[in-house]
């Protein structure tokens, strides 16, 4: 295996010169203007993603469903922490008018992690995915899924709603995982391989790494391997940015070589497509990932 050595380097006040991407607010003005007349919420804005420029004037977007009040608290993610809000029963329709709007063909949906619900908020994600396949015809979904506390039901229904690619996040490597509150690296790495076990050739699933949080190359190489070995075939590895001073600290700005490092090993591994780049996220450019385009 390829090493590099001094391929990092401790954070500045100022981000390298790779990670200072220019977002333009006018080019978000009309998605916004869409996304709030609709009444629905996008990752994109709640995450405080780096990327909500260039997409939005693209009109892509990864649509929030379940409400924007997640029941855990990751101490790298800039979704709200609360008690969330009753299960909306428009919201089906609400995604189907948006999808529409903007003349989708291929729709990502994701959530915040909906603990107080019995099954995770799963038949959500089923009758919304279903909704839009009967709905806009020619148009395909990805799903990008909590861990739904593991349970085998749950997972069932989402490869059920007729998705073409599930992805749940791994995030970060083992040793890390206390970032991630109220999971384990060893369930998600179950919920990938238990996604393949029911789906079955019908279905692709991907993963995401943040990198810049202490991790090694060994680590993240073992990853890889682990996520290989469930089947999971699609990978996104990016850059770690805290949101704000409140958030867990950046240990490390990861420089382009080692993106381009990583993804040489994870394809060399077996993986189909790896999306490795300083702004690369895991809902970003998601249409790529069938049509193996970069």
């Amino acid at each position: 295996m390829t090493m590099l050595s001094n391929i990092t380097e401790k954070p500045k006040y100022r981000k390298p010169e790779w990670l200072r991407k220019k977002i333009s607010f006018s080019a978000q003005k009309e998605m916004d203007q869409l996304l709030q007349e609709v009444g629905i919420h996008t990752i994109c804005q709640e995450a405080k993603c780096p990327n909500i420029s260039e997409c939005f004037s693209k009109k892509n977007a990864t649509f929030l469903i379940l409400g924007n009040i997640c029941t855990r608290r990751c101490t790298y993610c800039n979704v709200t922490t609360g008690k969330p809000f009753e299960v909306n029963d428009e919201e089906v329709l609400q995604v189907r008018t948006a999808v529409q709007r903007l003349g989708l063909k291929f729709v990502v949906i994701t959530s915040p992690a909906r603990d107080d619900l019995g099954d995770g908020g799963a038949s959500q994600f089923y009758k919304i995915t279903k909704d839009i396949l009967e709905t806009t015809p020619g148009t395909q979904v990805e799903l990008l899924i909590p861990d739904f506390k593991g349970k085998i039901e749950s997972i069932q229904t989402v490869v059920d709603s007729g998705a073409v690619i599930i992805g749940h996040n791994i995030e970060t490597v083992p040793r890390l995982y206390k970032v991630r509150k109220a999971s384990t690296y060893k369930r998600s790495i179950q919920v990938l391989k238990d996604i393949k076990r029911l789906g079955g050739d019908k279905v692709k699933t991907k993963s995401a790494l943040m990198v810049g949080l202490g991790e090694t190359e060994e680590e993240m190489t073992q990853v890889f391997k682990d996520l290989i070995e469930v089947g999971c075939k699609f990978l996104s590895i990016g850059q770690y940015l805290a949101p704000s001073g409140d958030f867990q600290k950046v240990i490390e700005y990861v420089k382009p070589e080692t993106f381009a490092l990583y993804k040489r090993i994870a394809l060399d591994m077996g993986f189909e497509f790896v999306h490795s780049t300083p702004y690369a996220r895991s809902s970003y450019m998601a249409h790529e990932y069938l049509s193996n385009k970069e």
